[in-house]
Formats: structure tokens, C-alpha cells, sequence
């Protein structure tokens, strides 16, 4: 009776053998004609080639060990902030339930700190994937965004840079500023448009995103942004900057947030309606990364928040629910599928990895709203 499911499965391996080796030997054949053709030549060609090829190939060597995995990663990192730091007051301070036109804060804001800790993590501790010539070039002419293999790094690392993007234009738009109606502190500025800048950006950009030409590159502007951070924590730390900590400001921030991971929700319902190919989507593990990154990102940052804004959470009895939504928000980062499969639903052989991850997503976005409602009151 299991007879004929048995040779089912035996041709399906059978198949999925035949089809590995005819992908594997596409992809040799360029290098096997490349050999035999430089093979043909005379030495001092053969020398000329090499000198040329050389480099090309310790490029293509370097960027694969580069691409291969995300160094440093660890889901604890908040961990590394000191969040039991007690907020010293100056100035004409009142409580930061009751506001203040000059509420300054003497002290580091950890929301800062995560995000200084991020952007060193993406640029420094790592390799800032998505400007890299041979990543923008791609596999043969094929977008690496559109294969299975080393492309996972750049996703993850775009969606932290846009938690990131997102927490610095709140900083410098209300959270740096008295009631949102003083002048904008320089340094958040500075940081704003450094971190806004375009991911893509090489020395000299030939491959048309970019006008052709010598340039600045993506990551030396995110490293400008450390340090203009780094700035702003100087002064806030000297009272000379302002992090107002009110009650709209918190609610103001944690809309922004839930509205961003809102976005990536919806991206990812729409991956997983409209295409069901299971391991061989090739576009499933880069939305899945990204949202990985970029609740990675807010993880640490809602960390922070927490500890900048503890006077309000502790007054409006919030801890509980913040916890849970910390709780949700590690259980999604915790994720960590070795291939990344978009399959139905109600499948049974192939997974929906788009449809777990959103579902965390859709729980930290639900707490995140239950505590905007409860600070609105």
C-alpha cells in the first residue's frame, strides 16, 4: 500500500538531485570556458590575465566572507546599557509627569545609547553590505535580493538602519526638543541627515543609482552620526541639551514605531498571500530579515526608551504590559529558520516563516498601541 507513496518520494529526491546538479553545473561552465580559454594562450598573456583576474577574485572572496553572517549578533544586547541609571535633575526640572518649558535631563538617554550601539553594529562591527560594488553588480546580473544565498545580511542590516532613521527624526523632532517648539539641537540635526543618507552609496557608484562619480560613501555618513550623537550625550550629560521626557512625547514615539512595524506587517501579508513557492521563494528570506533587523533595532531602543521614560511608565502602572510586549518582541528575534520558507498556511510539507514572524510582529504592534491608549487617557 506505501508501495507507490515510496517511489513518489524517490522520484521527488530523485528530481530535486538532478535539477542541484544542473544549477551547479550552470554555474560552473563560465569558469571551465574561462580555464580552457586562458589555457590556450601564451605565458605572458596568461601572466597579464592573472594580474587581472587576481584581484577580482580576492574581491569576490572577501565580500562572500563578509556576507556570509552577521557578526556580533546577540539578541541581549540591551543588557550592555545601564538601565537602572537614575535620571539627576537641573535646572527647573519639575516631575516628568508634570512637564516642564525646560525639562532637561542630566544624564546619558539610553535611547540614544541603543542607537549608537546599533549603527556601530551595522558599520563597524560589521561590513555595511548594500553599498558594496559586487553586492549592487549581483549573481551573474541577477539581483542578490533575488537568490537564496548572501543577501540575508544586507536585509537584516537595512531593517535596523530603518528603526534607526526612524528613532533619530523623533529624537530630533520632539524628544531633543522643549515641547517640540524650541530651536532643533544641532547635533540631532547633523545625526538626522547623516543617517537619512542612501544606503547604496559606493566611492564612485557605476552602476546607475547614483550620479557617476568620486563620493562619500553610505557608512562614512553613519559613522558621522556616532559621533554627533555622541555629541548630543556630551551636552545632555553637561545640561546643556534637552530630552524632554513627557508623557505625549513617549505616546508620540511609540505611534511612530507601531506605525513603522505596521508598515513591515503589511509586507510581509502581502508576500505570503501572493506567493506560496515554500523554500524556493527567493524574495521570502529577504522581507523575513529585514523584519528581523528591524525588531531587532526596536528591541534595544524600546530598552532605552524605557529607562529615559521610566518616571512615566512607573506612574501609569505600564511595566506589565511593557514587559509583554519585550517578551513578544525577543520570541520574533529568536526566529532563526536555516532556510526561510513561504509556503501555505495550511501546508504541511513546507512552512510560513513570513506568517510566524508577522505574527509576533502583530503582537508587538497590539502592545504597542494598548500603551499609547493607556497614555492617552
Amino acid at each position: 500500500m506505501l508501495d507507490p507513496l515510496i517511489e513518489g518520494f524517490k522520484g521527488l529526491i530523485a528530481s530535486l538531485v538532478k535539477l542541484a546538479l544542473g544549477v551547479w553545473l550552470a554555474i560552473l561552465w563560465p569558469f571551465q570556458s574561462a580555464h580552457q580559454f586562458v589555457m590556450r594562450r601564451k605565458l605572458w598573456i596568461r601572466i597579464a590575465l592573472g594580474l587581472i583576474v587576481f584581484p577580482i577574485i580576492v574581491s569576490y572572496l572577501l565580500f562572500f566572507w563578509n556576507a556570509a553572517w552577521i557578526r556580533g549578533y546577540d539578541p541581549s544586547y540591551p543588557d550592555r546599557f545601564e538601565t537602572a541609571t537614575p535620571t539627576v535633575a537641573a535646572g527647573d526640572q519639575v516631575s516628568v509627569e508634570g512637564g516642564s518649558d525646560t525639562t532637561l535631563t542630566c544624564g546619558r538617554s539610553q535611547t540614544i545609547d541603543a542607537v549608537t550601539y546599533l549603527i556601530d553594529f551595522n558599520v563597524n562591527t560589521n561590513n555595511w553590505m548594500s553599498s558594496n560594488p559586487l553586492y549592487k553588480l549581483g549573481f551573474f546580473g541577477i539581483d542578490w535580493d533575488r537568490t537564496w544565498i548572501l543577501d540575508n545580511k544586507a536585509a537584516f542590516q537595512r531593517g535596523i538602519h530603518q528603526a534607526i532613521g526612524r528613532t533619530a527624526i523623533e529624537v530630533s523632532d520632539r524628544l531633543g526638543r522643549v515641547r517640540g517648539t524650541s530651536q532643533i539641537d544641532p547635533n540631532l540635526k547633523s545625526a538626522r541627515g547623516s543617517l537619512q543618507f542612501n544606503q547604496y552609496t559606493w566611492f564612485i557608484n557605476p552602476f546607475g543609482d547614483q550620479p557617476f562619480g568620486p563620493t562619500t560613501r553610505s557608512q562614512t555618513y553613519y559613522r558621522q552620526g556616532i559621533e554627533s550623537l555622541e555629541a548630543y550625550q556630551n551636552d545632555l550629560v553637561a545640561c546643556k541639551a534637552t530630552f524632554d521626557a513627557r508623557a505625549d512625547n513617549l505616546m508620540q514615539f511609540i505611534d511612530r514605531i507601531a506605525n513603522d512595524i505596521g508598515s513591515t506587517s503589511a509586507s510581509l501579508k502581502t508576500r505570503s498571500e501572493g506567493y506560496n513557492a515554500g523554500w524556493f521563494d527567493t524574495r521570502a528570506d529577504d522581507i523575513f530579515w529585514n523584519a528581523k533587523g528591524q525588531l531587532y533595532a526596536y528591541y534595544g531602543i524600546l530598552k532605552g526608551a524605557r529607562a529615559d521614560f521610566s518616571g512615566i511608565i512607573e506612574s501609569r502602572g505600564l511595566g506589565a504590559l511593557w514587559d509583554e510586549m519585550e517578551d513578544q518582541t525577543l520570541s520574533a528575534i529568536n526566529l532563526d529558520p536555516f532556510i526561510v520558507s513561504n509556503g501555505k498556511e495550511d501546508g504541511w510539507l513546507m512552512p510560513t516563516h513570513l506568517t510566524t514572524i508577522g505574527f509576533y510582529i502583530l503582537r508587538v504592534r497590539s502592545n504597542l498601541i494598548e500603551l499609547r491608549s493607556i497614555l492617552d487617557r
